[in-house]
């Protein structure tokens, strides 16, 4: 696939993870698209590890949303943790 095949990818994929997690994401187009393809890739290399991707096989749409989602997550998480009071009850 391509560079824009990635983006196009990337770019639908990150819509989707943006839209299926709760809450507000403040992200421009560029991060969307970097979600996405992060996501894949994430999700690709974790199919490896599990046995359910080959080498080189990309992982699906599915696969792929579940990822970014994962990546969202994290990020939300760790934007909030950032501006606390490090860590203090």
């Amino acid at each position: 696939m391509g560079i824009i095949g990635t983006i196009v990818v990337g770019l639908v994929v990150g819509v989707l993870a943006r839209f299926l997690l709760p809450g507000e994401q403040k992200m421009g187009v560029i991060l969307t698209i970097l979600l996405g393809v992060g996501g894949s890739l994430l999700a690709g290399f974790a199919g490896q590890a599990m046995g359910w991707y080959a080498a080189g096989q990309g992982a699906g749409w599915i696969a792929s949303v579940i990822g970014a989602i994962v990546l969202l997550f994290v990020v939300q998480k760790l934007r909030a943790g950032g501006g606390s009071d490090g860590g203090a009850k």
